[in-house]
């Protein structure tokens, strides 16, 4: 009689905060959808990150701006459904937090309560402070973001690294302080982002930061090779999905066109 196979355990977020004492490294990835989800939480990925990046990646704007909390709340559904092991944390859009402490509150409980996730994340360091401390306070694990914040492409004058050393440490600090269990560091110096990652007793999860973070996180379409209408310098593509995808519907419209599509193995008697 065989086995019954072991269900793999659940990475939770004291789980998820305590790798950084183990020193074991966290593997994050964004995901929008069941089968991507499905994909890679089999793969073993620690967190699987429902991000506003879906704005650029799946809608096709320019920004992340134009995401509202109802889409990142049904591609939540979709990637909970998907996932048997990974942490899910969802990305809190732009303007579903900024106003007040209150709305934090009331816009992140939604996405735990209705979408299903088991944490959030949040833009800004010291600025975002009292929004973080409300949000955990009420019983909700949030996830910081500092450095490049893309909501705040325009402040920022674009999509630039980000230098300013004695900011950046503050503003980490500010999010650990407040409670968040675990930090982005985007888009700095890799010997900033080392320097930020000593200086917090949480995991910091870089993405353009360098090799010296507590862990990584990459968009699926962009390490797969699925988007390909700029590729960021601190991206290493694992695969090249597109051009398999556009050989295997080339090769789809071929047969259909020449009658060679459906066969007698794909019909019905």
């Amino acid at each position: 009689m065989s086995a019954t196979p072991a269900v793999p355990r659940a990475v939770t977020v004291p789980e998820f905060r305590a790798a950084k004492s183990r020193g074991e490294k966290l593997a994050v990835v964004t995901a929008y959808d069941y089968t991507s989800a499905r994909i890679a939480d089999s793969a073993g990925v620690d967190c699987l990150l429902v991000g506003d990046s879906l704005g650029m990646v799946v809608q096709g704007h320019d920004t992340s701006i134009p995401v509202t909390l109802g889409q990142i709340a049904y591609h939540t559904k979709c990637v909970v459904r998907g996932t048997r092991r990974a942490l899910i944390v969802s990305d809190l859009p732009f303007l579903s937090y900024q106003v007040s402490p209150s709305q934090a509150v009331r816009n992140a409980g939604r996405l735990i309560k209705k979408a299903g996730a088991h944490a959030v994340k949040l833009e800004g360091g010291q600025r975002m402070a009292d929004a973080i401390r409300a949000v955990v306070n009420a019983g909700i694990p949030v996830m910081g973001h500092v450095g490049l914040t893309p909501q705040s492409v325009h402040l920022l004058g674009g999509f630039k690294v980000q230098r300013d050393l004695p900011q950046l440490i503050a503003d980490a600090k500010a999010v650990e302080d407040a409670g968040a269990f675990s930090l982005v560091v985007e888009s700095v110096p890799a010997d900033a982002a080392a320097q930020i990652t000593q200086a917090v007793g949480i995991p910091t999860i870089g993405i353009g930061a360098g090799p010296h973070c507590d862990g990584q996180v990459l968009v699926f379409h962009d390490m797969l090779g699925l988007f390909t209408d700029f590729k960021p310098k601190f991206v290493k593509r694992y695969a090249d999905l597109a051009a398999h995808i556009r050989t295997a519907l080339e090769t789809y419209c071929r047969e259909v066109r020449e009658g060679k599509f459906p066969g007698a193995e794909h019909s019905f008697r």
